[in-house]
């Protein structure tokens, strides 16, 4: 870090500051930052002191260890990334369609580990409606994140309609009521996609998971790349006995399992099942 990059900033962040964040993230969320991480943490978190009115990191940080469950959850959810966009690596979603297919005689419950804002569990729901037909499908999706921020825009499920742009015109109709007057511009998914979907808040460091399995499949796409390999290890190892038998897991586009080989193997691309 430059010297003129420290003179421009608000407020002292220090590398103790900076190892003591890292510290805490992992040890409550198994997020492990890097170095590189440094510059996107301080503007980050420079928000929640203003929003506290502390003046200096140290403070803030002890402010949020002394039990402050609300500025807990807002440290928390300021450190999450949230990138994601409807049908992301669409390879997947053409795989889902011909997974479920082959399971019309049977109730389907799905799990999207990091639900984000919510275009991936929406896309899997689509995804659900075209396989079977109709909102009559026997599925059930399950989705879960660690911010509690995202998830309630999740349960809105509302979106500016450049957000839309990856559906086709008739995706849009069919799943997605478009806004007038001073909501032009946004859209809302139909009553019957967001009924398909329960939303919860899920940290996949606790010892205990509110997901009843088994599952037919879990979409767990990049997500483990914010861990290290122990830790990855750790949250497949229990993501396991909650997958049935025949069922996928879906990863994302730069995440591999060869240190997990024990657990999952491929099946097609980044997408595995039970070795």
């Amino acid at each position: 870090m430059t010297e003129a990059l420290r003179m421009e900033r608000e407020f002292l962040f220090s590398q103790r500051d900076f190892d003591e964040v890292k510290k805490m993230i992992y040890d409550h969320a198994g997020i492990a930052l890097s170095d590189a991480k440094q510059d996107m943490v301080y503007s980050r978190l420079a928000r929640r002191l203003r929003a506290t009115g502390l003046k200096s990191f140290r403070d803030y940080l002890g402010f949020v260890r002394s039990g402050h469950e609300d500025e807990w959850e807002a440290f928390v959810n300021s450190l999450t990334t949230n990138l994601t966009d409807f049908f992301r690596e669409s390879h997947h979603f053409v795989l889902l369609k011909e997974f479920l297919k082959t399971r019309q005689d049977r109730p389907i419950t799905l799990w999207c580990s990091a639900s984000s804002t919510g275009e991936e569990p929406y896309s899997m729901a689509m995804t659900a409606v075209e396989a079977f037909g109709g909102f009559h499908a026997p599925v059930r999706i399950v989705a879960s994140d660690l911010d509690t921020n995202v998830l309630k825009k999740c349960a809105d499920g509302v979106y500016a309609l450049e957000r839309l742009k990856k559906l086709s015109a008739e995706q849009q109709r069919r799943f997605f009521l478009k806004g007038t007057g001073e909501r032009e511009g946004w859209a809302r998914v139909k009553p019957e996609l967001r009924a398909m979907i329960e939303f919860f808040q899920l940290n996949l460091l606790a010892p205990q998971w509110p997901v009843k399995g088994p599952v037919d499949a879990i979409f767990c796409r990049n997500v483990m790349i914010y861990f290290d390999k122990p830790t990855q290890h750790k949250i497949l190892a229990h993501m396991k006995p909650l997958l049935k038998p025949d069922g996928l897991l879906f990863m994302g586009h730069s995440e591999s399992l060869y240190h997990a080989t024990d657990l999952f193997k491929l099946r097609g691309q980044t997408v595995y099942e039970h070795a």
